[in-house]
């Protein structure tokens, strides 16, 4: 059993501690702890050590579009991103829709090593909307299926929504919808306003995703369920589910790093690379984003890394797929935009990266506290560090960065699933 010494680490930026790992386990949290016998010594003075990262809302690929990603290079841009858990989406092909198809997801992930892949599955068959997917026999499968999510496509039937969250009650699972009401976004290309009206692109309104949220908290309310909104974009969407946590309702919600920072007036670019879904907001939508995140409104920081090939984004706006890759940027584009910003501290990047998104996917093992008898998922970071984004560096098969060539802060120096080092010094071990 290997035993690593981290020396001097700010604990989620706290003051400066040693942290000794033993096997699959932190042994021991203190101040001059001495090194054993054998023990592998890291220097981390101002570095800042976390939880693993998890992230509620990764797109892995596998199986079907391996050209894009797979579980083995997405669980290594993850590794990279300083995350140790991973919630792989649905829409695959085909799709993760029944049993087999999870258990392969999950079994590819335990191949991989690299972090730990927990499947999310299909709402409904195929992603069609019309009839529930086998909720129950992904639940008690070999990949423990919690998380349910047609996203990509929203579960826009009242009547199926209602029934998802009627099944998963039986087993405290979560449908975690991606809003979008399918008849006031035909032929989208962009959020709706000042923006798209100037460049002549169909719009995107904001209420396409808020009615869709004000639906599925009623819903969730009404059935005692819990539901969870994916990559929430607007404003308005803040007020509904500020208003639905003060009745006391089981809505959890997340933002994308990218709807932190990033606006609508990228699109007169004309680059692709800023096409995404939901579509890059407003300025007030983003610094709504940022207090809604701050105060808990917002739970969560999931990343929604959607990789896509070379020429699935090298070509005209109206024929560019949606999505960006995330899981290498992510912890940087929440140290600039919530950390350097004053608006949480490192306990709180802990919290929202790390222990909320555990707790809504009901993920043992991760998000858990640095202390001594935990498992050793860790994260440290340099949040000194500054560089340009290169994406010719990246782990992920993918390279549909928003942020190439923008400079971003902290760097992650080592990554730590369950004791084994899978990041050291930077670079993929």
């Amino acid at each position: 059993m290997s035993k690593i010494l981290i020396r001097g680490a700010r604990i989620l930026g706290g003051e400066p501690q040693d942290v000794l790992i033993d096997g699959e386990t932190v042994a021991e949290v203190g101040t001059g702890i001495e090194a054993p016998d054998g023990a592998t010594v890291i220097e981390a003075a101002g570095q800042v050590l976390l939880p693993g990262l998890v992230d509620l809302h990764t797109h892995l690929r596998e199986p079907g579009r391996e050209d894009s990603e797979t579980v083995l290079t997405g669980t290594r841009a993850a590794a990279a991103g300083g995350f140790t858990a991973v919630h792989a989406m649905a829409n695959t092909f085909p799709v993760a829709d029944t049993a087999g198809v999870v258990e392969q997801v999950w079994r590819l992930g335990k191949e991989s090593g690299y972090c730990d892949v927990q499947p999310i599955g299909a709402v409904t068959v195929g992603l069609e909307g019309k009839q529930l997917a086998e909720l129950g026999a992904m639940h008690d499968s070999a990949a423990g299926v919690k998380v349910f999510s047609d996203d990509g496509k929203c579960v826009d039937d009242a009547v199926i929504m209602r029934r998802a969250l009627e099944y998963v009650k039986a087993f405290d699972g979560v449908v975690a919808q991606h809003a979008q009401e399918p008849r006031l976004t035909e032929g989208a290309q962009m959020n709706e306003g000042i923006v798209s009206a100037e460049l002549g692109l169909s719009g995107w309104p904001a209420v396409a995703e808020e009615s869709i949220i004000a639906r599925d908290v009623l819903l969730a309310a009404h059935v005692g369920s819990r539901v969870h909104i994916c990559h929430l974009s607007t404003a308005g969407s803040v007020e509904i589910v500020r208003w639905a946590k003060s009745k006391g309702w089981n809505v959890t919600a997340e933002v994308t790093p990218h709807h932190l920072l990033l606006t609508d007036e990228l699109v007169r670019s004309y680059n692709p690379v800023y096409k995404v879904n939901p579509p890059l907001r407003t300025e007030a939508d983003v610094l709504a984003l940022r207090e809604a995140l701050a105060d808990g409104t917002i739970d969560c920081v999931a990343t929604d890394h959607a990789p896509h090939p070379h020429e699935d984004k090298d070509c005209e706006w109206a024929a560019a797929a949606m999505g960006m890759v995330g899981l290498e940027t992510a912890l940087s584009v929440v140290q600039q935009t919530m950390v350097d910003t004053g608006l949480i501290d490192w306990a709180g990047v802990a919290d929202r990266m790390s222990f909320r998104p555990a707790a809504i996917g009901r993920l043992e093992g991760h998000g858990r506290p640095v202390s001594a008898g935990e498992p050793a998922n860790l994260t440290l970071v340099d949040p000194a560090y500054r560089g340009a984004v290169d994406p010719a560096g990246f782990a992920s098969r993918s390279r549909n960065t928003p942020y190439e060539g923008r400079e971003l802060p902290g760097r992650v120096t080592h990554t730590f699933l369950r004791g084994r080092a899978t990041v050291v010094d930077g670079k993929l071990a």
